[in-house]
């Protein structure tokens, strides 16, 4: 059942980030599913449309020059809307976002983004989180992707690994977190 509830879900995923030098060619992908095609723009200017070349191809590429802005990616099915997706240049890292991943019978993961003074992810912040629980909460894990971390899963911190980190929390309660130069944010959970 869940299977068939994931397969139904539109899905529009465009990655990298858009924080490079100016000129700089950039590979941009997009991962789509229940749509025909991709148009991918920067700065309002289309740079073409994509389709998959067979059933078995799960992504369309563009190589681009960057350019400080936004990247809008817009997938269509018989020519109609399906999904957007917008990228925007960061600015300087501002503060820390947290957000509700999952939430369980028993415990929580909560998203840790470090974000721009506008709320765009700053995909470059390697920032070192600290976070607190109060109430009955309990911090049973962190985690940020970093295949090379050796930062231990039950610390109560974590490098933020491009700009991002996981809290797993057991109960309920508040999470803070903090880190040197970003304002605080605190969750309830």
């Amino acid at each position: 059942m869940y299977q068939s509830e994931w397969t139904d879900e539109t899905v529009l995923h465009l990655f990298p980030h858009w924080n490079w030098l100016p000129g700089q060619t950039i590979d941009l992908w997009a991962y789509y599913n229940h749509a025909d095609e991709v148009e991918l723009f920067i700065n309002g200017k289309s740079q073409g449309v994509r389709k998959k070349a067979d059933s078995h191809q799960y992504h369309v590429m563009w190589r681009v020059q960057f350019e400080p802005g936004e990247v809008k990616a817009v997938s269509r099915k018989d020519g109609k809307v399906v999904k957007e997706q917008v990228i925007k240049t960061a600015g300087a890292p501002d503060h820390i976002r947290l957000t509700t991943d999952y939430k369980g019978k028993n415990t929580t993961f909560v998203a840790v983004e470090v974000v721009d003074k506008d709320g765009n992810l700053c995909p470059l912040a390697e920032d070192q989180i600290y976070f607190s629980v109060s109430g009955n909460a309990k911090i049973i894990g962190t985690d940020n992707g970093c295949q090379t971390s050796m930062e231990s899963f039950k610390a109560p911190q974590r490098k933020a690994f491009f700009g991002k980190c996981m809290v797993v929390v057991k109960g309920k309660g508040q999470m803070k977190a903090q880190a040197v130069n970003l304002k605080d944010a605190v969750i309830t959970l």
